[in-house]
């Protein structure tokens, strides 16, 4: 790429980022995430839009597989309603399935939710969530990127973006996940930066339940009622 090129995209991302009201902040800002400082690999700049007023707020991730049973939504209904209408930001990744229940659910609970992708802001994905990214601007909620306008949602970039979820939140709640999920790099990543990790147990005949159950058999908190994990966050 000349360096022609590279300023005109420059510029036409910077009208972009103007134009849609996206901050860019950097780990120096004062408004940088305070629980991000704190880990491993943190990001160098964030692209922020929506409220960032609540982001040091208490949060919990919520995450959990893509293809999620009726059993998985119900219960990341359930559990990111009662958080988020106790004032508890709910953090997840936008995804299909269990991510975009929580998201779903933080709204109707009248709470704040923060969606953290994995490409850049002018390109939501998937094109399925664009309506819920809308309604959680709408709300006073927060999208948050690493990635510069115009990048792509490149495979490679989502497993990395999931230390940012478990980075902002005070707990990592794992809903439903298979034994490879993305959702248990999530958890590991929580695992790491000393959070507190939780784990709805599933039915052991359930492919989509052998994640969180090892998470369980590994040492995380069983979540099984609102009670448990309350006084925690």
């Amino acid at each position: 790429m000349t360096n022609f090129t590279y300023r005109k995209n420059l510029e036409k991302y910077a009208k972009y980022m103007d134009k849609n009201k996206i901050e860019i902040i950097n780990y120096k800002d004062s408004r940088y995430p305070t629980k991000l400082k704190y880990i491993t690999n943190k990001p160098i700049v964030l692209y922020m839009k929506g409220d960032i007023s609540n982001l040091n707020n208490e949060s919990a991730a919520i995450v959990g597989s893509r293809n999620c049973s009726l059993y998985g939504k119900k219960n990341a209904s359930f559990f990111s309603y009662e958080l988020a209408k106790r004032n508890v930001n709910i953090v997840s990744g936008l995804a299909k399935g269990i991510d975009a229940v929580a998201h779903f659910n933080a709204i109707k609970a009248k709470g704040k939710t923060i969606a953290v992708i994995g490409n850049g802001m002018d390109n939501i994905y998937p094109k399925e969530n664009l309506k819920l990214a809308e309604k959680i601007l709408e709300n006073n909620g927060l999208i948050i990127s690493e990635y510069i306008i115009g990048t792509k949602p490149e495979k490679q970039n989502f497993p990395k973006r999931n230390r940012i979820i478990s980075g902002i939140s005070d707990a990592v709640i794992v809903v439903e996940a298979s034994e490879k999920s993305g959702a248990l790099i999530t958890a590991n990543y929580g695992i790491e930066q000393g959070k507190e990790i939780w784990a709805i147990p599933g039915n052991i005949n359930s492919y989509t339940s052998i994640g969180t159950n090892n998470l369980i058999k590994d040492g995380a908190n069983v979540l099984t009622n609102i009670r448990d994990i309350i006084r925690d966050i």
